[in-house]
């Protein structure tokens, strides 16, 4: 579909894929056309970067950049919980073979 296309991983909190799907389900009844949830926020993504003085656009930025700060901070202040080892626990093989 597109010539010079990046893969992104993005996590999203569930209540805004949830308004995303909502508004893909709307824009696929009003249009006739199957409008998927990648469709609708690619498109919003596109429409938002075309306004980046947007003061509300700037705002929510704002509001993310600094949750991240603090989650990150808060993460840096507790203690390390004990790690378990990833896989099978060792087990000791009989040398028999059986």
């Amino acid at each position: 579909m597109f010539e010079n296309a990046t893969r992104v991983l993005i996590i999203l909190p569930r209540d805004l894929v949830d308004r995303a799907r909502s508004l893909a389900g709307r824009a696929t009844m009003s249009m006739m056309l199957p409008v998927s949830l990648q469709i609708v926020l690619r498109a919003l993504i596109d429409e938002g970067l075309k306004r980046p003085t947007n003061p509300d656009l700037m705002a929510n930025v704002s509001r993310q950049a600094e949750t991240v700060r603090r989650i990150r901070t808060e993460a840096r202040r507790r203690p390390m919980a004990p790690q378990r080892p990833h896989g099978r626990a060792n087990r000791q093989r009989s040398r028999s073979g059986s």
